[in-house]
């Protein structure tokens, strides 16, 4: 059977764990029931809301502005503001009164023009619904000074209608405290977080940079055009010590940086992402003692901030180490000079193995993000928050963020633009009245849907596109979704898509001698109703060397992800979307989750098989679907099979309920039209401890002619007759 198995192919699968959204959210609605009021603003859907806090000079909320003096820009244009108000939980029915200007500038400004529709100066709603202490990794000196600084901003209580929620971005999401309104309980998580200790990954650049230094030494001892002494054994193998400690110092060094990035920016992404289904303003108040950021994480963290900014959620960073004792940018200097003073020993020397100078030196982006404020302050800054930082005394400063939360102007505009692509459009707030400062979104994505879950950066211009009529076909590629009813996860759905790679751009950069690719593939699952249920994706940013790009153009990329869904007919609707030409092809298929009873006997889908290769042995590919006799195999998706391959293999799994007496019995039917060319038993293999009986065989193709063809299988036991099919077409 296995010598069908020769082709080799791509397994993608890397799981999305949306680890706080729906049970944070889940909470926070059956504490608070969402009601409309007669006072409050409607805002139709093609209008673009947001926040607006302004202060004076000396950093005080300023309340009596008028419409009239707000301008608001998207991408250098200006629109019309819609709708606007003054939020303020201190307020009173009685709207307030706006102050009156100086002479001089009633002088100089005409009188302001009536105020836009749904436009008051003042509300009594609550300004704020909820609001997010999260704690990130923390030395223990911070973590005492975080929990100082929330329990000040907490104080004695919790303000009317407002729930808020504790938790802990560690290597996933912990919550501390679900969102409610009793302050005992927040205070409890408070607590919580300052004695929960995290894990903490000791940065090693210090010891990098020492074998750095060896590193260089040796080569400039050894360059020709260098001092005349030359080098001996002994220096031969320490230089040569160094270069293989430095190599694994600094891939050590990358992967904590990733892991921590990526464990960091996800929980905050699904916390921005479960605030967004409450009404008002929302925020996070991030205790951190600085964002880390390299390159595998950046996409991530944009998409916290379009998630944030989609959500009218604002994030107040708060730098809980403190005043430092050096410059936040001095570790940034030291990795910078080791790496450039080893990069021009390099440069001309026999030693050099990296290529063009440049290789090294375009660290040096990522390098500027070790500074602790990088990241923090671009996540307040862009969604309407601010930084708190270098400061031992937290606590006046967070009293800021508490006047922030609950004193705003809340406006909303109808873009000038409909045309929605996609991409990021910035918007930008002008005051008539100088002399003040703005906080506000920087701005959004423009698509638009929601879509249940958080939109990353690279999805925007593919779901954009996905909206066009007519839907895009640029390329061919082929797609499906399985039901392999497993004993934990009754609804699991293997979702595939199968792309040829020379459908995608192969930049090449000639100065650097490599390719790279920036293409995405996006599955939306939808209901019978067309509600989105689920959407899975993958970027994929391949590179190499510059001799292997055409090689890279005749590969295939197999995009794979799981989903459990309740029983139902869905449809699955995915698109390839092409970065850099903009090119993107749609398909769309369905499947269906039968309903099923764990206590008694299920079968999967029929898969036609296509390709396969040996499993890795990773304990957690055996849970996989498609993990068959130590093997890994992927299916056919719809596209013809040929006659040449003399035999199709399919495959189909058996659940077998506990307890069961004796093995179902099976009938294996190959179909055309009404007419069964093929009807043979067949004996189910033994079950594993899962319960999972998997039948592989294959039907030889030499004796059936071209066409359309039905496979079909029976299960009949346990006082159950079950019968799944799956149809295919053969070509000469």
């Amino acid at each position: 059977m296995r010598n069908w198995l020769h082709v080799s192919f791509i397994l993608a699968c890397v799981i999305l764990a949306c680890v706080a959204g729906s049970s944070i959210i889940t909470r926070a609605q059956q504490q608070r029931p969402v009601e409309q009021t007669p006072d409050k603003v409607v805002i139709s859907k093609n209008e673009v809301p947001f926040d607006v806090v302004v202060r004076d000079k000396k950093g005080r909320p300023v309340r009596d502005l008028t419409a009239a003096e707000f301008e608001v820009y998207e991408d250098g244009v200006k629109q019309e503001i819609t709708s606007f108000r003054f939020v303020s939980s201190s307020s009173t029915s009685t709207p307030a009164t706006p102050a009156p200007k100086a002479a001089a500038d009633s002088a100089k400004e005409p009188s302001a023009p009536p105020a836009p529709p749904n436009s008051t100066t003042d509300s009594s709603e609550p300004s704020v619904s909820a609001v997010a202490l999260v704690f990130d990794r923390l030395s223990p000196e911070s973590r005492l000074r975080a929990r100082d600084a929330a329990l000040s901003y907490l104080g004695d209580s919790v303000k009317k209608n407002e729930l808020v929620g504790v938790f802990l971005t560690d290597l996933s999401v912990v919550v501390l405290q679900q969102f409610t309104e009793d302050a005992q309980l927040i205070k409890a998580g408070i607590e919580k977080a300052g004695v929960h200790a995290t894990s903490l990954n000791t940065s090693n650049n210090e010891e990098a940079r020492a074998a750095r230094a060896t590193v260089t030494a040796g080569l400039l001892k050894a360059d020709p055009t260098g001092p005349a002494d030359v080098p001996d054994a002994a220096s031969e193998f320490a230089t040569a010590r160094a270069t293989l400690a430095l190599g694994n110092l600094e891939f050590l060094e990358q992967t904590q940086r990733d892991q921590q990035g990526n464990a960091t920016t996800h929980g905050l992404l699904h916390i921005a992402s479960s605030l967004r289904a409450l009404p008002g303003r929302k925020a996070v108040i991030f205790f951190s003692e600085g964002l880390v950021l390299p390159p595998n994480v950046y996409e991530a963290f944009r998409s916290v901030i379009n998630e944030a900014n989609r959500g009218n959620v604002s994030f107040y960073a708060i730098d809980v180490a403190g005043l430092r004792t050096e410059s936040k940018t001095a570790e940034t200097r030291r990795e910078m000079s080791s790496r450039n003073e080893l990069r021009m020993a390099q440069l001309g020397s026999s030693a050099d193995p990296n290529g063009p100078m440049t290789k090294d030196l375009e660290r040096n982006e990522d390098l500027l993000r070790l500074n602790p404020e990088s990241g923090l302050s671009q996540l307040a800054n862009q969604t309407g928050g601010f930084l708190i930082t270098d400061s031992n005394d937290l606590k006046n400063r967070i009293q800021q963020v508490d006047e922030d939360l609950h004193s705003y102007y809340l406006l909303s505009y109808s873009s000038n633009n409909q045309k929605y692509d996609g991409h990021f459009r910035k918007i930008e707030v002008k005051l008539k009245r100088s002399g003040l400062s703005v906080q506000s979104r920087k701005g959004y994505y423009a698509i638009k849907r929601t879509y249940g879950s958080p939109v990353l950066s690279y999805e925007a211009p593919a779901l954009a596109a996905l909206d066009t009529a007519p839907k895009s076909d640029a390329f061919p590629y082929f797609i499906g979704g399985f039901s392999f009813p497993d004993r934990q996860r009754i609804g699991l759905t293997p979702i595939f898509a199968d792309a040829p790679m020379s459908a995608f751009t192969v930049r090449k950069d000639q100065a650097k001698k490599t390719y790279d690719t920036d293409f995405s593939i996006i599955s939306l699952i939808k209901s019978q109703a067309g509600e989105v249920v689920a959407k899975v994706s993958e970027q994929y940013r391949l590179n190499g060397p510059i001799d292997k790009a055409e090689d890279a153009k005749q590969g295939r990329i197999l995009f794979y992800r799981e989903v459990n869904l309740p029983p139902d007919r869905y449809t699955l609707e995915t698109i390839a979307y092409d970065a850099p030409s903009g090119r993107a092809s749609v398909r769309t298929s369905t499947f269906e989750v039968a309903d099923t009873d764990e206590a008694k006997l299920r079968l999967s889908d029929v898969v036609i098989l296509k390709r396969g290769e040996p499993a890795n042995g990773a304990d957690e590919s055996r849970n996989n679907p498609f993990h068959v006799s130590n093997m890994m195999v992927s299916p056919y998706l719809g596209e013809p099979v040929s006659r040449t391959l003399k035999q199709v293999p399919f495959y189909f799994t058996v659940y077998m309920p506990s307890g069961a007496a004796a093995k179902p019995k099976v009938t294996i039917e190959l179909l055309q039209g009404d007419h069964a060319l093929v009807q043979l038993p067949a004996t189910l293999p033994d079950a594993d401890a899962q319960g999972r009986s998997q039948f592989m065989a294959a039907l030889p193709m030499d004796k059936i002619p071209a066409g359309a063809y039905e496979l079909k299988i029976t299960l009949t036991g346990e006082g159950t007759t079950l019968s799944r099919s799956r149809a295919f077409t053969l070509v000469d």
